[in-house]
């Protein structure tokens, strides 16, 4: 993260507003898109150089009614205000902690309770700590497996099996905004978006974006070369007791053509996996 993350949030959502979407008149040429710093001011009833001084990192510790006043001015959903929350150092969530990357045993082994689901757990920077045999199978068009934001924007199996690649990619970006805000100190999150960003111009604007999201659930659209479409749904999980880790879980209809497809994939990696252990 840069050193004035709450001031670059602060304008990336002022900027994505206009005059009327607030109930503002606007008079005269704009030189920048999106509401001015002193209309902002008006709307949180502030003072428009205190609002200046947060934007420009000079004004360190708002306090949580400001806070909710700029968040209410800016139309922030409850994602979004709870990140800049975050970002101002007001959210009550106690002392911060790091990560845990390693997986414990009764986890690995609850993943292979879901034989008809691919199962996996993932850290805040969507690194995958561990999969099932159904996830290992789903996600084998990609060269490597090893990170979801990684293998979105710089694995070329991402744009066929994503078939709504946008959204995907979107909502990976969105994700992983919404981790720097719970896990701010975490050098791994803080070296892939530099990566990420020096190789995908994709990702870089979606990073400048701002938009956070922390989705629970939703659907999926995918094309897999061995059996075709799959529309899926997935749902993560927070792992207690190993703060940072989650686990996700897509699913199929039951009885539904992607349920038929998924269970046959299944069946097609484990005859490949068998194969290859007799031959070795």
């Amino acid at each position: 993260m840069t050193s004035n993350d709450l001031g670059d949030f602060l304008r990336a959502h002022r900027a994505r507003l206009r005059p009327d979407d607030v109930g503002l008149a606007s008079h005269g040429a704009r030189r920048v898109a999106g509401l001015r710093r002193e209309e902002v001011a008006v709307l949180a009833g502030m003072n428009s150089d205190y609002y200046a001084r947060l934007e420009q990192g000079r004004e360190r510790s708002p306090s949580p009614q400001i806070i909710e006043a700029i968040s209410s001015a800016l139309r922030m959903d409850g994602e979004a205000r709870e990140h800049l929350l975050r970002l101002a150092g007001t959210a009550p969530e106690g002392r911060r902690q790091q990560p845990r990357e390693t997986v414990d045993p009764a986890l690995r082994q609850l993943l292979d309770g879901y034989p008809n689901a691919a199962a996996f757990v993932l850290n805040p920077a969507t690194d995958f700590l561990a999969s099932n045999a159904l996830a290992d199978a789903l996600f084998s068009p990609f060269e490597n497996v090893d990170n979801m934001a990684r293998m979105t924007f710089l694995d070329p199996a991402a744009r066929s099996f994503f078939t709504q690649w946008g959204r995907a990619a979107e909502a990976v970006v969105a994700g992983l905004r919404h981790a720097t805000g719970l896990a701010p100190h975490y050098r791994r999150l803080d070296d892939l978006v530099a990566a990420l960003t020096g190789a995908s111009e994709e990702f870089a604007a979606l990073w400048s974006s701002h938009t956070v999201q922390g989705k629970t659930r939703d659907g999926k659209e995918l094309l897999h070369p061995d059996v075709g479409p799959l529309a899926l749904t997935f749902q993560t999980f927070d792992v207690r007791g190993a703060w940072g880790q989650q686990l996700v879980i897509y699913h199929a209809e039951p009885g539904s053509p992607s349920d038929q497809a998924l269970s046959l994939l299944g069946s097609l990696h484990a005859t490949h996996h068998q194969e290859s252990t007799t031959e070795q």
